[in-house]
């Protein structure tokens, strides 16, 4: 053998002629009378990149209350008898194995090369290093590292597994009846078959199994490699979540038990990331499994018992929401639930939300906002509550006109907001007290109309013409009053956007209700200047359609 530099001098045209077959162990070949030679074959055959394909096995078929099998993807007619030649090995058929010369070696820790090294096929691409090229079971290894003959442990390889890749690749490996047998119900039924079809001939020490249309050649591999292994979850620790999750997939398929309690042990005690809880999920729609580490897995998928409806707990977070004292944590939670309930959101169903719960939190916000300008209309001193902890009453206030702009967010995403115009219409106890409480508290409830103006002016809230007519009469003038106050003390409003959008909620209404309230601006701006807001355009639109096109619209009538 050349050493593992002269390996990699080889050249092209050198490695045209060497053929190196799957089928062929890095130990003693087994004493079989059906074992063929591995030397180089006259033709050569163009080389496939093996699959490298992260994928489980797809055929695996749905699992019964019995156990689970591979029903169509291990062909029992392909169990060969001694007597008949492998279309594995036949030298008319063509050969599916790819023509490889090794690249480097690498030795495993029990001192045996393993099948990690990188391959090159003859026409230089790169075959994926993960497959190797043969499987040899620890028995071997021990007989190797110990110095015993390898002859005496020649026997232990009687199955040769072909795996046939979907892909064109091809994987072979030479195992160990024993093993299989008893790590897979599926495997001991085939290896039976292949027993008492070979009855006491010389050929039945090998049986040959053929599974074809493989997803992942290297998948199948590293689970038959765990039935060779007394701690399987130290090896899962290292493939990681996904590869376990295929692994599992794989032992499901086959019946290997062990590996699928020690897959689903592994699974339950290890977070997951949204693609493999997805993974998970149409794996257990595949497959059923009876134990009670599923049954956690489960547990961590689906709600396996009874929970409160989605909608009840919706309207407590809510209510968790308008009822915390934290104002950092408030704003956290306030954005964290309305993501949750947005119809936008990513999850795949919107919650389903009754209205009426929500305008029952609107109302127990407005009266709470009512009693505190109650408290600050009079002349006796602010009393906090316990619950406030003390807060003044200007950050009582600003709270509570946060809770309704906040719902009133939601209500217009689900449109819904249209009966909080006339709620906000009807408030005529805030209205008196408007007048009579500091202006550093009273602009406030401004925060609250200019977000009305602004999702009537922008077309997002469809509501009856009386009601447009009723909030606009009612809180226009307390926002021209205090608009200097929203302008210093914005708190996330958009000044510009107001001032547009009030002009066209104005626009909205009859020419005779516009005519009162762009006069009623027209005296206040010009008072005032820039503490009002700047309705120009819109007073321009106004006058247009009032005056300028009144003579044309007499001519057309008295034609």
């Amino acid at each position: 053998m050349a050493a593992p530099g002269h390996r990699r001098t080889l050249s092209r045209r050198d490695s045209r002629g060497f053929r190196r077959s799957w089928c062929c162990s890095f130990g003693i070949p087994p004493e079989s009378p059906e074992n063929l030679s591995c030397a180089p074959s006259k033709t050569t055959h163009k080389s496939e990149i093996l699959s490298k394909s992260g994928n489980s096995f797809p055929n695996s078929p749905q699992s019964s209350k019995s156990g689970l099998g591979l029903v169509g993807l291990i062909d029992r007619r392909r169990i060969l008898s001694p007597g008949r030649v492998s279309p594995i090995d036949s030298d008319n058929a063509p050969d599916p194995v790819r023509d490889i010369v090794p690249d480097t070696a690498s030795v495993g820790d029990n001192g045996t090369q393993l099948g990690s090294e990188t391959f090159r096929s003859t026409d230089e691409k790169l075959v994926a290093p993960e497959v190797s090229e043969a499987y040899q079971t620890p028995a071997l290894d021990r007989s190797l590292s110990t110095g015993t003959k390898a002859e005496s442990c020649s026997p232990v390889f009687d199955v040769r597994l072909s795996l046939k890749g979907k892909n064109g690749g091809c994987l072979v490996l030479e195992l160990d009846s024993e093993v299989l047998s008893a790590n897979s119900s599926v495997f001991a039924d085939l290896i039976s078959d292949c027993r008492r079809g070979s009855g006491s001939r010389a050929a039945a020490k090998l049986c040959r199994i053929e599974v074809p249309d493989v997803e992942n050649l290297t998948v199948f591999r590293e689970t038959i490699e765990l039935m060779f292994l007394d701690d399987i979850t130290r090896r899962l620790l290292k493939m990681g979540v996904s590869r376990s999750i295929d692994v599992l997939e794989v032992s499901a398929g086959i019946v290997f038990t062990k590996g699928v309690l020690s897959c689903l042990k592994y699974l339950e005690a290890v977070p997951w990331s949204e693609d493999e809880e997805e993974k998970l999920k149409r794996l257990f729609t595949k497959f059923s499994f009876d134990n009670a580490t599923a049954r956690e897995v489960l547990g961590r998928l689906y709600p396996l018992e009874q929970v409160d409806s989605e909608q009840h707990l919706a309207m407590q977070l809510i209510w968790s929401v308008t009822n915390g004292a934290d104002a950092g944590a408030r704003n956290e939670l306030k954005s964290l639930v309305k993501g949750l309930l947005s119809k936008s959101s990513v999850y795949e169903k919107e919650t389903e939300l009754n209205k009426d719960d929500l305008y029952v939190v609107c109302q127990s916000c407005i009266g709470s906002l009512v009693g505190l300008f109650e408290e600050a209309s009079d002349s006796v001193t602010e009393k906090p509550s316990k619950e406030d902890n003390g807060k003044p009453l200007i950050e009582r206030v600003s709270r509570q006109v946060d809770n309704i702009n906040w719902l009133l967010e939601i209500l217009l995403e689900r449109q819904m907001a249209e009966e909080f115009v006339d709620v906000w219409a009807d408030q005529g106890e805030l209205l008196r007290m408007h007048e009579l409480v500091s202006p550093m508290i009273r602009y406030e409830l401004s925060r609250i109309s200019a977000c009305i103006f602004i999702a009537l002016g922008r077309g997002k809230l469809h509501c009856r013409s009386e009601a447009r007519c009723a909030v606009l009469q009612a809180w226009f003038g307390p926002m021209l009053v205090d608009f200097g106050w929203l302008q210093r003390c914005r708190k996330g409003l958009e000044v510009k956007t107001l001032e547009e959008a009030m002009g066209q909620a104005l626009l909205t209404l009859p020419l005779k209700q516009q005519h009162s309230l762009f006069m009623e601006w027209f005296r206040c701006f010009s008072r005032h200047g820039s503490e009002c807001p700047n309705l120009g355009k819109a007073f321009q639109i106004w006058w247009r359609r009032c005056f300028l096109r009144a003579p044309e619209i007499r001519t057309v009538e008295s034609r």
